[in-house]
This record gives C-alpha cells, structure tokens and sequence, in this order.
C-alpha cells in the first residue's frame, strides 16, 4: 500500500519521455528477476505469495547464498501466503543489522477492467504495465537484485543487511508475513532501521525529477464496524426508528467531525518546506497553523487540500455499507464499515471513543479484528537522511528532498514493538497521477525503475559500510 508522495503540493501535468534501452548486462538479469516477480500472481486468496518467495530464494541459492542465509516462511493455515527472509552477514559484531523490507503481495486487478493483461509485463512508450510494477514489486525486486549483486561481486558489508520480502501487506484480514515476524522471529529482521517503500520522488511537467521524498513515519489503519438494530416490521407501516436512517444520522455526524491538528517532527518540518512551494494564502495558513494547530481559520484554508488535511490529522471516512433484509419490510440491522487512519502516537481506544461519541446511543461501534498498534514516528535521523541526500546529489541533482508522514499505512507499523525504525526509501520516482497504484494499468516509467535501482544499491552500500 504504497503512501501518498508529497501531499499537498499541486500535481502538475507532463509529456512522457521515451525511455532509452537497458541494454547493460546487470539491468538485464534485473528485467529478468523483475518480470518474473510481476507476472507471478500474488493476490491473496487468488494467487501465491509462496510461489513468488521460492522463486526469489532459488535466485538467491544460484547467487552463492546456503541453505542457512535463508529462511523460507509460512504457516499451515496459510500455505500461498509465504514470504523469503534472506541475511548477508556483516563483518563487525558491533554493527546492527539493516533490514530491506518489502511485500510481494498485490492489490487484486480484473482483466476485463484493464487495457493489458494486468499479470503480464507490457512495455509501451517507456513505461512497464502490470499489477504491481511499482507497488510494491519494483522495490521487492530491487532489493532481492542487490542481496544477489552483493553476494555475486563478494561484497563483505560491515554491517548485516537482513531481507525480508512478505505477503499480506495490501488486505487487511490477511495472514501478515510482517507482523508474524516481529511477533514469531524478531531475530531475523531486528536491526538498527530499515527501509522500505513509501518514498519516492514525483516528476515534474518537464518529465525531469522534481521531488524526492523520504518517509519518516505513517499513521495506522483501523477498521470500524457501525451497527443499528431495530424490531423491523412491514414497510407500509413505517416508524421513525429505522435502522437505516440511525446509521446515516451516526455516518453523517462521522463526516461532519474533523480530529485536532497534530504535528510530528517529520510533518513539522514537512508543512515547513510546502510552505515554499504553495501560493501565499496556503503559505500564511501554513504558517499560522504551525504555531497553533488550534488556529481554525488557518485549518480550513490549509484542509481545503484532501492530503494536506489528511497530513494534519486522523482521518475516519465510511467505505462499506450494508442495510435491510427485504425491499417490503423496515430494516432490521443496518451496518457500515468505517476505515481510520490514525495519526502517530494516538490509540485504537481512544479513536473508538470519539467515534462512540460521535454515533450516538443508538448506533454501536467496534473497532475490527485485526487491531492494529500505535504507529511510532521514527526520528529524523541524520545518520538515515544524510546518506540519502548524499547519493541524491549523484542521481537526481539540485532535486530537493522532503521528509514525509505517509497518510496511508504500510507494514512498518509492527516493527515498532521491537523498537525499530523503518523509513521509506527515496529513489523510485513516480508520475504526479500515481502511476495507476491500486487502480487500473498500473505502470512505471522504465528510466526511473533503473535509475531508481543503481540509486537505492549505492545507498545500501552506504549504510552497510
């Protein structure tokens, strides 16, 4: 689930370039990997995630990596929901561990709804189409061709670099290759940080890079179930208790209802830098807001921008309905799901609480199994940013950086149990329409999977020593 790049700076239009050919020998064998990973169908329930992890282990068993590197993982319950953890040791004891974290699994995708098959690899124009050629198998495939170009150029890192490649990051109700790990076997991802997706980049109108972004923390995502119940009866007899309409009242006072204004460190400094690049009355808002989140009038002009607003707060929206059980009798029950995403450092409980508020004493509220934990911000680490802003200069020159809170949720939300920071990546940059992730013929610009790629190699290279 890939977060949204750089909210609230207006997208702006462009004219795609042609990518030029790969025709180096190590972009090659990168296609291959790639392609194979793309066109392995990993939707839950649908496809196999397992299917996908054997085939990158088998890679990485070609490349020099024994039985004992890696760690093949599923449960019996869950037998297509598998995941790959790899681990290239590091020569110094004194330097933890670096985890690559990405997820193999993918948003389901219907061929009658698509252009191209969405489970083969397309290229037109200079762009790859395909479910999952960004989110998030352009960066799982990366990171498995750098532990493979690592072991096969005898890189002997300083510090151990930890893979770990997992299913069941895009549903919800899914086994969580992830969260299994942190609860299961924290020892073979624990480390210093890690990276992972939710960074990025955006191009600018003139196709050139003009944004690059690192992900410095994200909200949770929690699911609400909303429930109103009555004795029903027949429609031609109706009453003013009905299910449908307590639901609609409790849904509306939801719409109605905006959480307070919070800052991070990253989101601080965040709205400090959109502020540059925004017109003056969003800049003065920005302004106000910063030095007093309580400042309404400043809210409303700044929140007029849907990321921005999101960026600023927890945010519950409903996207499930289900009501009535005949179309000539009063509803009996009438249910909605409600989808939060909750700002770093705020509870389930407490969201659960101002949605209970908020529906009133007719209409219940539970939150949903799975409860996700606390989303813990990262820090803005000097030591994790300015490496990243080191090798930028290389590849994307006089292209700014931005830290960012991801308004959607990735699987870095279950390492904080075991204290580990994970941050998005810079280095994969997408288009401003977001590249169809999630929706129909998702693609990416081929030039910028491969620069993204030799980008992100160096810079593993660079924390590993």
């Amino acid at each position: 689930m890939r977060a949204v790049l750089l909210a609230g700076i207006a997208a702006l239009g462009f004219a795609p370039a042609i990518a030029e050919a790969q025709d180096r020998p190590d972009q090659k064998t990168f296609f291959s990997l790639y392609k194979e990973l793309v066109e392995t169908n990993t939707v839950v329930g649908v496809g196999s995630c397992t299917k996908a992890a054997s085939q990158i282990a088998t890679r990485l068993k070609a490349a020099g990596y024994s039985d004992a590197d890696i760690t093949l993982f599923s449960v019996p319950e869950h037998p297509e929901d598998g995941g790959v953890v790899a681990i290239l040791k590091g020569s110094d004891a004194k330097a933890k561990p670096m985890l690559l974290l990405g997820h193999i699994d993918v948003v389901a995708a219907k061929r009658e709804d698509w252009k191209r098959d969405p489970f083969k690899l397309i290229e037109e124009n200079g762009f790859y189409y395909g479910r999952g050629t960004v989110d998030d198998k352009a960066m799982s495939s990366v990171w498995a061709d750098s532990m493979i170009r690592f072991k096969q150029q005898g890189f002997h890192p300083k510090r151990t670099i930890k893979m770990a490649l997992t299913c069941g990051e895009e549903t919800t109700y899914a086994f969580n290759g992830a969260q299994w790990l942190t609860d299961n076997r924290p020892d073979l991802v624990s480390g210093e940080f890690g990276l992972n997706e939710g960074g990025g980049g955006r191009f600018g109108a003139n196709g050139k890079p003009e944004l690059l972004a690192v992900q410095v923390g994200e909200k949770a995502a929690q699911n609400f179930t909303f429930t109103a119940t009555n004795p029903g009866g027949h429609s031609s007899a109706p009453t003013p208790d009905n299910a449908i309409y307590e639901l609609d009242d409790a849904l509306r006072a939801v719409q109605g209802y905006d959480f307070p204004v919070k800052f991070t460190d990253t989101t601080r400094a965040f709205f400090t830098a959109t502020k540059q690049a925004v017109p003056a009355p969003v800049a003065d808002a920005i302004t106000r807001l910063l030095a007093n989140p309580a400042d309404k009038q400043a809210d409303a002009i700044v929140s007029q921008d849907k990321l921005l607003h999101s960026t600023l707060r927890t945010t519950c929206v409903a996207t499930l309905v289900n009501a009535g059980h005949a179309e000539n009798a009063l509803p009996q029950r009438a249910t909605a799901n409600v989808n939060c995403r909750i700002f770093p450092g705020e509870t389930v409980d407490g969201t659960l609480a101002k949605l209970k508020e908020l529906a009133g004493p007719k209409v219940t509220v539970t939150a949903n199994q799975p409860i996700r934990p606390v989303a813990v911000p990262p820090v803005l680490d000097p030591k994790i940013v300015g490496p990243m802003k080191a090798i930028a200069a290389k590849y994307f020159p006089g292209t700014p950086m931005l830290p960012m809170m991801s308004t959607g949720a990735t699987d870095a939300v279950f390492f904080g149990k075991i204290g580990m920071p994970i941050y998005g990546a810079p280095g994969i940059v997408l288009e401003p329409d977001m590249n169809g992730i999630h929706g129909l013929d998702e693609r990416i610009r081929a030039s910028a999977l491969y620069q993204g790629r030799d980008y992100l190699f160096d810079l593993v290279k660079a924390y590993a020593g």
